[in-house]
């Protein structure tokens, strides 16, 4: 971990080649020139900003969560409510983040805000919940539905073995790390042609459930057996969310959008408005034709759509769904090293975490450490206790990071702000993430007791590690031997020292 003197040990770099080690920008390799001078090129339109947000949304969420939505809700007209609602909640903290975003424009997006607004230690707890829960949980997540659908065809009358799946998922992640450890030229081909395949997919599902309802299938639209639990309600809003989770990933580039006080607020409303009616549309189509009963007993919804609608054809939707996910799996690995590194470079992250492989430029130390834990994860056998562990976490720390608009308006006035919003807006995300994490606490303790649980382990790595600067000189010499061990294994060199704390 960062945090130590600097004069109190000193990592010895691998012997490099001659330009090997140069040129990687933030970690990821390839190019030339100085890794900060690249962040700060603009070279993305708004056409770009809005293709960011909308790839890194669109997942597995809309092929996962109709059945978790449906579960607490009760109903399909409940259900399609608390999609929009979740769309618009999530365009409420976008639109907050336009502002963070363009007083505070730094690397590591919220975490940089946390930072600045409260300082190293929540800021480090932001950290952890990203990286040890929220992303590689997310991983897990898409990994168990690319296998589940891209087993789906091999078992059109049952459900594919749970065994299978986890084996399938595991063999994904180790794939697409491979991909990443070895080339990132490799894992940004891997991530153009499947997000293709996705956009597709929600293009012939959308289409099919516009010709139903022409021809009168509304018979499932109906408010019938609406639950009244409210911790319930909470709930759906995990599993909806969890759909739109992605929509702050333009902020860790700001710097590199053109003209951003004019093209991130424009790139938010758009991307927003976009994927909610897309969640919405798609959702509609699936109960055009499926019943809440067969939504709620499928772990594959578009796959049981597509078996009742396209006959000898229904193969396309769970091929296309499965080509989907695995693109977003290796979307999360591409895009975690950007985190890792913004983390380091304020000493709250291992610098092992931000070296590079001397020969093939890429950040492999941060990609295993992803795949590992990812798969981790993989050992939990509910996948809904999956999305309500990331749901708690992230919300959680996405609500405090909002809570920085106000605070910085009272504590510093006089900062450059660019855009400005009306103090309506953060007051009522944050106020309804305080439903959605609170909430939830009562209707499913457990989930939530271990969500609490791993945001906790959190302030033992700090004091330790990062709180705690004069370490004896026996645990300096660990932590430089287990970092040149790590080193020589991977054959991998740091490109920058991370700043101290």
């Amino acid at each position: 971990m960062g945090g130590e003197k600097k004069g109190e040990y000193k990592v010895v770099p691998l012997k490099k080649k001659k330009k090997e080690d140069e040129g990687v920008a933030d970690g990821q390799g390839g190019g030339g020139g100085d890794d900060d001078a690249i962040c700060l090129k603009a070279k993305m339109s708004l056409v770009n900003g809005i293709t960011v947000i909308v790839g890194s949304i669109i997942g597995s969420g809309i092929f996962v969560s109709p059945t978790g939505v449906l579960k607490n809700t009760g109903s399909v007209n409940l259900s399609l409510i608390v999609w929009v609602v979740s769309g618009v909640f999530s365009m409420f903290g976008a639109y907050c983040y336009a502002e963070l975003g363009c007083a505070i424009s730094k690397s590591g997006a919220d975490y940089a805000y946390i930072m600045d607004t409260f300082g190293p230690f929540l800021a480090f707890v932001r950290l952890w919940i990203e990286c040890m829960i929220v992303r590689p949980c997310s991983q897990a997540i898409v990994a168990l539905t690319f296998s589940v659908y891209a087993l789906k065809p091999f078992f059109p009358d049952c459900e594919p073995p749970d065994q299978s799946v986890r084996l399938l998922a595991v063999c994904c992640i180790m794939v697409l790390t491979f991909v990443n450890c070895w080339d990132v030229k490799w894992a940004t081909r891997v991530q153009d042609a499947f997000t293709y395949a996705k956009l597709l997919a929600l293009f012939i599902i959308i289409a099919t459930g516009i010709v139903m309802l022409c021809n009168g299938h509304t018979e499932h639209f109906t408010f019938e057996n609406t639950t009244a639990d409210v911790s319930s309600i909470a709930l759906s809003f995990y599993s909806g969310l969890f759909a739109y989770n992605g929509w702050n990933y333009l902020n860790f580039i700001i710097e590199e959008l053109k003209d951003p006080i004019r093209n991130l607020p424009r790139a938010i409303a758009i991307s927003c408005t976009l994927v909610t009616i897309v969640y919405l549309m798609t959702n509609v189509a699936f109960y055009t034709t499926l019943s809440p009963i067969e939504v709620l007993g499928s772990e594959a919804v578009a796959v049981t759509f597509a078996n009742r609608l396209y006959g000898y054809m229904s193969w396309i939707i769970p091929v296309f769904v499965a080509m989907s996910t695995f693109g977003a799996v290796n979307g999360i690995l591409l895009t975690s090293s950007r985190l890792f590194y913004a983390g380091a470079c304020e000493g709250q992250m291992p610098e092992i975490l931000t070296m590079i492989q001397i020969n093939r430029l890429t950040p492999t130390p941060a990609v295993l450490c992803m795949a590992l834990l990812s798969m981790l994860y993989l050992t939990v056998r509910d996948i809904f206790a999956l999305i309500n562990y990331v749901g708690f976490a992230t919300w959680l720390s996405i609500g405090v990071a909002v809570l920085c608009l106000p605070v910085l308006r009272w504590t510093q006035p006089d900062l450059p702000r660019p855009i400005k919003v009306n103090l309506f807006f953060p007051i009522v995300y944050i106020i309804c993430s305080v439903f959605v994490t609170v909430v939830p606490m009562i209707a499913s303790p457990v989930e939530t007791g271990y969500g609490c649980a791993m945001i906790l382990t959190s302030v033992p790595v700090y004091l330790i590690f990062i709180a705690w600067k004069n370490k004896p000189k026996p645990v300096q010499r660990f932590l430089v031997i287990v970092t040149r061990f790590l080193q020589k294994i991977m054959v991998v060199v740091a490109k920058k020292a991370p700043a101290k704390v």
